[in-house]
């Protein structure tokens, strides 16, 4: 009698058991009584997702339309059966055939066809008259009694265009700003919100990505970053419009808008545009030289006039900063956010705290010391990072790492753009340009960069405080900004190459701050959202390509994996949850620190995602090398792999 192979019957009854499931290609449901059922027996904790928190058995009997039971098993699985279901229902459908490969689709696959093919329309705004119906439901965009849209007075054709609307929404004023827009006006109007009008093209508002869903704004450098993934997905036409709104607001606000808020006015964003400007034109394929050239005109505008203004945001030594106008009281923030700072001036006066404020607010109490304070806080706003204790009351001392890597990049890049595509010639302003006159800024730039921001002692960049003429030792993921605009030279590179995996190195990617930067300079124990233990996505996207620009491919591909693989296991655990940031030390969305956390909150299936952390994940895959895409598909933890 023959030996009987034990491990060959256990894979003839898997195969078996493989082919039963495959069966079923299809799932026809009900949906309602499919959706109730799944909800009921897995759904335990009743907040219309499946996740790792719920307590069920992770699996569920589909009862078929076909009298068929068909088993799916674990979380990510249900929680795609979830919502599947979830989507046909919003469709209005009552029955439905489900691809069980949809069900099954793997993780990185599915969130990335998401992505593409869902998320960046539903993020999609326009300031038109079928966008405002959307724009106006926004509590920022009114306060409890009228509705507001402020245009410039610059814009006839947006005058014309939203004047005519103003008698088609309830409770709403077309308001046309002053040609002046001082901080004085800004400060006037705080108590009268609004939204601030965008390019009207053709009869309608050219689209716009925002953020997150709650939002109805186009924000600052969250845009260049979004323009990332949205060029790699082949929505060239969302990025041109981007570029044409920013070219808007430069010439009708004078510089690219934290938002397009009314109380924004006085502020700008880390400058992006030369490199959205550039990898747009070139992603469209077109041979378009007059949308080109009127792009370059508004940066070399906003380089002039916004970031190279002496004693504002030029300082004496050649260096810039973020100096952003204002008077009072940021008004966006959270009640209470600066009752901290300000108890101790009402103590000083023998005042409770809001008779302090409304005297404050009102100027009928001065503080030089607290305007410089807000001073510093707008600008630490203005810098995108807001906030950090990196920044914390003394943002506009400083010459940082970051905004000067980023002017570097747009000296070399306006070379780079004339050189290229206008026979290195260029008119703007009535005056010529080529190539080596920003060639000879851009060297000058890096000069200076080195003298003042480079460390010996630690091989690494650091912001410099022009006050105490001392550099602010903070580890922090702006210190490498040099390696994405390649500013640094090559033996630099290594040095921070070196020293990035032993500072700021987690299990999910890159921190925005070192911990022991964090202890060394918290002034209390407030968690800042810009710091350790968090990770944002434009620093990841920055420095994967500047550690890519210097040959360490391998470390970038370790940093991509490590982020991917948190952003894709944190999906498959919570429903496909891709957050506004994470923790990238406990590799967890549940982040508390300041304004919570965007794209968390939502029923059955995410709409929308997160603007930045979506590009951050295209950006990333499309980088990825194919084996670690397949590792990533398989859930592989990265300490196993590098």
């Amino acid at each position: 009698m023959k030996k009987i192979n034990l491990n060959y019957i256990i894979f003839i009854l898997v195969l078996v058991s493989c082919q039963n499931n495959n069966d079923h290609e299809v799932l026809n449901v009900n949906v309602e009584q499919t959706l109730s059922a799944l909800e009921n027996d897995e759904d335990t904790d009743n907040d219309k997702k499946i996740t790792i928190e719920d307590t069920g058995d992770k699996s569920f009997v589909v009862q078929t339309t076909d009298g068929e039971e068909v088993l799916i098993e674990s979380t990510y699985y249900l929680s795609n059966l979830l919502q599947e279901l979830a989507i046909a229902k919003n469709k209005g459908l009552s029955k439905i055939q489900i691809d069980i490969q949809r069900v099954k689709e793997q993780p990185a696959d599915r969130l990335s066809r998401l992505i593409k093919t869902k998320y960046w329309d539903n993020l999609t705004r326009r300031v038109d008259r079928e966008g405002l119906e959307n724009i106006l439901t926004d509590t920022k965009a009114s306060d409890s009694l009228m509705r507001r849209l402020y245009v410039p007075s610059t814009d006839s054709v947006g005058i014309a265009y939203f004047k005519n609307l103003e008698t088609d929404f309830e409770n709403f004023k077309v308001v046309i700003l002053p040609e002046n827009i001082s901080p004085e006006y800004v400060k006037s109007i705080n108590d009268k919100p609004g939204i601030l009008s965008l390019k009207i093209e053709d009869g309608k508002g050219l689209p716009f990505v925002v953020p997150g869903g709650r939002f109805n704004e186009m924000y600052g450098w969250d845009s260049y970053f979004e323009g990332v993934g949205l060029n790699i997905d082949g929505r060239e036409d969302l990025s041109k419009a981007m570029v044409e709104n920013f070219a808007y607001q430069i010439e009708h606000y004078g510089k690219i808008l934290n938002a397009n808020r009314s109380y924004y006015l006085t502020r700008s964003q880390p400058p992006f545009l030369t490199s959205f400007i550039t990898e747009t034109y070139e992603s469209l394929n077109q041979n378009n030289k007059a949308w080109l050239r009127k792009m370059i005109k508004a940066a070399m505008k906003e380089y002039f006039e916004v970031w190279m203004v002496k004693d504002e945001k030029l300082t004496e030594n050649g260096l810039n900063r973020y100096y952003a106008e204002g008077i009072g009281i940021p008004p966006e923030t959270e009640p209470g956010h600066f009752d901290e700072q300000l108890q101790p001036f009402a103590d000083t006066y023998d005042m409770p705290l809001d008779e302090f404020i409304k005297a404050y607010q009102n100027q009928n109490i001065n503080s030089k010391e607290l305007d410089e304070y807000f001073l510093h806080d707008r600008s630490l706003r203005e810098s995108g990072h807001d906030t950090t204790w990196r920044l914390d009351g003394v943002c506009a001392d400083l010459n940082t790492v970051a905004l000067n890597s980023l002017l570097y990049k747009y000296e070399n890049d306006f070379a780079y753009l004339i050189r290229t595509y206008f026979d290195n010639s260029f008119e703007y302003n009535n005056q010529s340009f080529n190539s080596v006159y920003w060639l000879d800024k851009a060297d000058r730039r890096k000069e200076l960069v080195n003298k003042f921001l480079w460390n010996e002692a630690n091989n690494s960049f650091y912001d410099y405080n022009i006050q105490t003429q001392e550099p602010l030792v903070y580890e922090s993921a702006t210190n490498y900004y040099p390696l994405w605009a390649e500013l640094a030279s090559e033996e630099q590179a290594e040095h921070l190459k070196n020293r990035l995996l032993e500072t700021l190195k987690a299990k999910g990617g890159v921190l925005s701050s070192s911990k022991a930067s964090v202890e060394r300079f918290a002034t209390s124990d407030v968690a800042r959202q810009w710091d350790y233990p968090n990770g944002w996505a434009p620093h990841q996207m920055l420095i994967w390509k500047g550690l890519m620009n210097y040959g360490y491919d391998e470390v970038a591909q370790e940093f991509i994996y490590r982020w991917l693989w948190m952003i894709t296991k944190n999906a498959t655990e919570y429903n496909g949850t891709i957050p506004e940031k994470y923790d990238v030390v406990n590799r967890t969305h549940k982040v508390y620190a300041e304004y919570g956390n965007v794209g968390t909150e939502f029923d059955y299936i995410t709409p929308s995602g997160f603007g930045w952390m979506n590009a951050s994940y295209q950006y990333g895959l499309s980088l990825l090398d194919k084996d670690l895409r397949e590792n990533l598909n398989d859930l592989v933890n990265p300490d196993q792999l590098f």
